[in-house]
């Protein structure tokens, strides 16, 4: 594992770029593939007969599908509009960013981190799987374990293992290369899921079967198709993808909502295409397509995949010989996709210190090639934790897809507000209404409806806020901008989830414990020597019991959180005013630091101020974050001449003279006034990179002064010497003297004037 590491590490292609950014190379086409295929992975051929069958039938599947495709469309729509207003790599973390402020930017993007990574690792773990059912035990060799009831091969982890190191190979090399890749990827999949759905669609005729049960029976038709278009930020998480990718487009972003729709549509086919596909075909003993879906968990081999099995019963061995391919092309993209996504969000985060600025570098072939690294040596220990545990991570993705999309809905509202867009202001407000009813309906699950997550993923979802908490104190530590830390909204957010999610994980730890107890008990009379009619009265009392259960248990979670809501506003509501306070005194003491730092003669900062910014410039310095500054100290020639020969009225007017010349060429940099005929100008930015063409203008101008009786000002510049001045008064001292001696080449030039 090392080993390959050290590999990636050692790439000879790796040189930082000149100018460290992103360029173009992402068509139409290359964009739409990127989409789909990260959109679409395994679970799509292998798991939606448990996701989508077991739970609607296949019409109610189809139904929620397509209903969650609408929903899916107005998320498209706030990610179209955002990317148009900010095309910056990072997708939704950009966008929260830009539109609230970096502390909720770094919610988004610390749940769309573990968002990206669950379903990189679902994909990447998924070989061995492929390899057991179509390869046999070809891979199942070397030391071996059991993880929560599953068999870790060392074989097995090696595959998986390779497969991530190739692929951050592979995105480490060529985007074009990667780009074409993922076109051949998404046309194999979706080529091979709509021949095999057609196979089944002409085969149905003479086959005498149908989709009967069309929907679950016994269960609302409408709770069933709400239930599939609930699931569908899990089903389309990635779909988004290509917000990441903003800044390499070579088509106008105004094209993007066009590409999005297109992946939706796409992805919602072929999600229906394995549906229904999967419903249409059963093996013999089995009366209908539910009895066997029912029973899949006790039937091995391409048997136990429904999808495989109907194209095998319709088309034979090419049947099985085209979804494998299909499913190795899923897979494949998605790895590729998921790593695109995530190496484009490291980089952005690098940009902004949320990482080291070594992941912002990109290599010669504009790749962030160090963010690939990272995803790569973070993913090679997820094959050896086995595929259980796998699948209570992956379960987390529908909850933090949903607060991704919710924050980009919301984000969108709020920009669109701003810039008075209608239509993105109402789709805003929609897609964040839904997506709060989806996060209600995950975090709450015995207040809705049966279906919930895993006990444990409501563990890994409190202990991944958790950790949240302790590298949001890490970025606060080193954020010499001080973007981060202005409000407290990560705090409240992340402290929310922790307590939502443990609260939601002892409410269904101990429905579970108690169900066990009362289905044992259920076991135990009905073991015993008593007549049916008495054990199947006691089998109604356990239901109703449950029943009961459930019931004073969904009270108990309500009442708990109205009063932890009741109890978080009142909070805010304290917090809000004493921050209204504190503005306050603020702006009051603001309107006095503001008299203070205000020379009353000429209106540029004062003496106070320079030393205050003094100050701070000296903490940047020791901190290690000043790179290119400048210091130019001007001194105002003749102005004891001017007070004694015209009086201290024309003195005067001479320094405020000397300050607007000293302002209009300094027009980008600040100004002081440091002493009676003194001032000093703090060059950063666009005013240090033309610091040579200012000075040269500003002394032609006053050298023409001299001949015209206007206003003479002596000026020395001295640069920051990082490593070597340790404040900024060494640097002011050398402009100093810099200033000193023009100010005596001026005093002759005048003479000689005279």
């Amino acid at each position: 594992m090392f080993a390959c590491v050290k590999i990636l590490l050692m790439n000879k292609g790796y040189t930082a770029g000149t100018e460290n950014r992103l360029t173009p190379y992402l068509s139409p086409v290359g964009a739409w593939a990127v989409a789909l295929g990260t959109s679409i992975g395994w679970g799509s051929l292998v798991v939606t007969s448990n996701t989508y069958l077991l739970q609607a039938g296949p019409f109610g599947s189809a139904i929620g599908t397509i209903l969650g495709a609408i929903i899916m469309l107005v998320i498209g729509r706030n990610y179209h509009y955002m990317i148009n207003c900010y095309p910056d790599a990072g997708g939704a973390y950009a966008y929260s960013k830009h539109a609230f402020s970096y502390d909720h930017g770094f919610i988004t993007g610390w749940f769309l981190a573990l968002t990206y990574l669950a379903v990189f690792w679902a994909n990447a773990s998924s070989l061995p799987l492929f390899a057991r059912y179509f390869l046999g035990d070809i891979f199942r060799f070397g030391f071996h374990y059991t993880v929560f009831g599953y068999e870790v091969y060392f074989g097995e982890a090696l595959l998986s293992i390779a497969a991530i190191i190739l692929t951050a190979l592979l995105l480490s090399r060529s985007r074009i290369l990667t780009s074409k890749l993922m076109i051949v990827m998404a046309l194999v999949f979706t080529a091979g899921i709509t021949i095999c759905f057609a196979a089944a669609v002409f085969g149905l005729g003479g086959s005498g079967r149908g989709f009967d049960p069309a929907f679950i029976p016994d269960k609302s038709i409408l709770s069933q198709v709400i239930r599939i278009a609930c699931i569908s930020p899990w089903a389309f998480i990635g779909f988004e993808n290509i917000s990441h990718a903003s800044e390499e487009y070579t088509f106008p972003h105004r094209k993007v909502f066009r590409i999005l729709t297109i992946t939706v549509i796409t992805t919602t086919l072929l999600y229906i295409f394995v549906t229904m596909l999967s419903a249409t075909a059963y093996p013999p003993g089995y009366a209908s397509w539910l009895e066997y879906i029912q029973d899949r968990d006790n039937i091995s081999g391409i048997n136990g995949l429904p999808a495989f099995y109907a194209a095998y019963y319709y088309m034979g061995r090419p049947g099985i010989i085209i979804l494998m391919l299909s499913l190795l092309a899923l897979i494949i993209s998605s790895l590729i996709g998921n790593t695109l996504a995530l190496s484009r969000l490291f980089y952005a985060f690098a940009k902004d210190d949320v990482l080291p600025q070594r992941f912002a570098k990109i290599n010669d072939r504009n790749i962030p090639q160090n963010a690939v690294i990272l995803i790569a040596c973070i993913s090679l220990f997820i094959p050896f934790i086995g595929r259980t545990a796998i699948g209570w991570i992956v379960d987390v993705t529908t909850l933090g897809a949903t607060i991704i999309y919710g924050f980009v809905s919301a984000a969108a509202m709020k920009t669109a507000r701003d810039r008075g867009d209608s239509i993105e202001k109402v789709t805003g407000l929609i897609g964040l209404v839904i997506m709060v009813g989806f996060g209600a309906m995950v975090l709450l699950p015995t207040l809705f409806t049966d279906e919930k997550m895993a006990t444990e993923s409501y563990i890994l979802f409190t202990a991944w806020a958790i950790f949240g908490f302790i590298v949001f104190r890490w970025i606060l530590q080193r954020d010499a901008n001080r973007r981060f830390g202005k409000s407290i909204v990560v705090w409240i957010a992340l402290l929310s989830l922790v307590l939502f999610s443990a609260l939601v994980w002892m409410s269904q730890a101990t429905l579970v414990s108690t169900t066990d107890a009362l289905e044992n008990m259920q076991q135990y009379y009905i073991g015993s020597e008593t007549s049916p009619e008495k054990i199947q009265d006691a089998a109604d009392l356990m239901n109703s019991q449950l029943a009961a259960l459930r019931a004073h248990n969904a009270r108990i979670l309500i009442t708990v959180i109205v009063m932890f809501i009741i109890g978080l506003a009142a909070m805010l509501n304290n917090y809000s005013l004493m921050m209204k306070k504190a503005r306050e005194t603020e702006e009051a003491l603001g309107a006095f630091m503001s008299i203070a730092n205000r020379d009353p003669l000429t209106g540029v900062k004062s003496k106070h101020a320079y030393a205050e910014h003094e100050k701070k410039l000296d903490e940047q310095i020791a901190e290690g974050a000043v790179s290119e500054l400048a210091v130019v100290v001007c001194d105002v020639n003749g102005l004891k001449h001017v007070n004694d020969t015209q009086g201290h009225k024309a003195g005067d007017a001479y320094i405020c003279q000397a300050s607007e010349l000293i302002c209009k060429l300094f027009s980008h940099s600040p100004v002081f006034r440091i002493g009676g005929d003194e001032f000093a100008v703090i060059l950063r930015g666009d005013d240090f990179e033309s610091r040579e063409s200012i000075l040269k203008t500003f002394n032609e101008r006053v050298e023409s002064n001299i001949s015209s009786g206007d206003v003479v000002v002596s000026a020395g510049i001295s640069e920051y010497k990082k490593g070597i001045d340790e404040n900024i008064h060494a640097v002011f001292q050398r402009a100093d003297q810099v200033m000193y001696e023009r100010k005596k080449e001026l005093k002759a030039m005048g003479a000689r004037t005279r």
